[in-house]
């Protein structure tokens, strides 16, 4: 159902209620080593469910660009639509496809992006009737979203044990709670990821050429990440990434990478070496590459990581705090 304006509620909440944007910050550096298992694992599922669908994550993002732009109209004329309602067609009409602005606002060269979306364009996923241009996403679109926000609820929830931890708040919302609020406000919910989303990726695109390097880094980071083995003796940010370095001893293969990635194993191997020539990573006399950050790509990605942590922070704030609101 479409639902115009805000919510419907009793009880007007208390704007001192909200949880500033500073705090969350806070809590996120301080506890960093608590949530980064689900942040990594966030953005690293996203990238590879991206990737599955044409092979090419660019691809994916202007797709979601150009739903986006649906997005903005719909917040722009104050209009809050449901999971259901989104869903519910299965093509979406879009205002029109603007080359140079995708290009300016993805940082993607312009000929790529006009390349690309020719490609879209021969699958069938644009499509165009008169003057009217439709994205088709029945085939692919429902199901990444659900998974995402199954990812993205379970962040939420471990954020929110962490701020009853420190008395910030007095409720913890379960995953099944969080997921339906969103669900609820999803045009809003899933405005703000896409702004985080392009921030975060745009980053990362610049700092590494393509988001496939990127995607292939971030396997080698959760396997650091998860390693049962490594317990860091801090919790905060800046410890926990210089602990985390060099922790995990016996590394991943190219051909364990490509299977959970499903990029071709000889992209996987080009663009491996490209990570580890610019010392972003390290790999042993048995080729098993592990993360170890070292010289000055590590004050690059530290910065990079600071920045991209305040995005985060953002991101939480407007969320957490609709959640909240939906359940007060």
């Amino acid at each position: 159902m479409f639902i115009l304006g805000f919510f419907m509620i009793r009880t007007l909440p208390s704007i001192s209620s909200q949880i500033d944007e500073q705090i969350i910050n806070k809590v996120i550096q301080k506890n960093f080593a608590v949530l980064a298992p689900y942040v990594t694992l966030f953005i690293s599922n996203w990238l590879i469910r991206a990737y599955e669908h044409y092979k090419d994550i660019d691809k994916f993002i202007i797709i979601i660009y150009l739903i986006n732009t649906d997005l903005i109209f719909f917040r722009k004329n104050g209009l809050k639509i449901d999971y259901e309602t989104f869903y519910k067609d299965k093509t979406l009409e879009i205002e029109k496809i603007n080359i140079t602005d995708i290009s300016k606002d993805l940082q993607i060269p312009k000929e790529s992006v006009r390349r690309k979306v020719l490609e879209l364009e021969k699958k069938g996923v644009i499509k165009k009737t008169g003057k009217k241009i439709f994205v088709d996403r029945s085939a692919f679109y429902a199901a990444q979203a659900n998974k995402t926000l199954a990812d993205l609820s379970t962040l939420l929830f471990e954020f929110n044990k962490l701020l009853k931890k420190d008395k910030l708040v007095s409720n913890i919302f379960d995953v099944k709670n969080i997921s339906q609020s969103i669900k609820e406000n999803f045009s809003f919910c899933w405005y703000q990821f896409y702004k985080f989303l392009f921030i975060y990726t745009n980053r990362w695109r610049t700092e590494l050429k393509d988001l496939e390097t990127f995607c292939i880094g971030m396997v080698v980071v959760i396997n650091a990440t998860l390693n049962k083995d490594f317990q860091p003796k801090r919790k905060n940010l800046s410890s926990y990434r210089k602990e985390l370095m060099g922790s995990d001893l016996k590394g991943v293969n190219a051909m364990s990478i490509a299977e959970i990635t499903r990029i071709p194993r000889p992209t996987v191997v080009r663009k491996l070496k490209f990570l580890i020539d610019n010392k972003f990573l390290s790999i042993n006399e048995k080729k098993l590459i592990s993360f170890n950050v070292k010289e000055s790509a590590f004050k690059r990605t530290a910065d990079l990581q600071n920045r991209n942590m305040l995005s985060l922070s953002n991101f939480i704030y407007r969320l957490f705090n609709q959640i909240k609101i939906i359940n007060s």
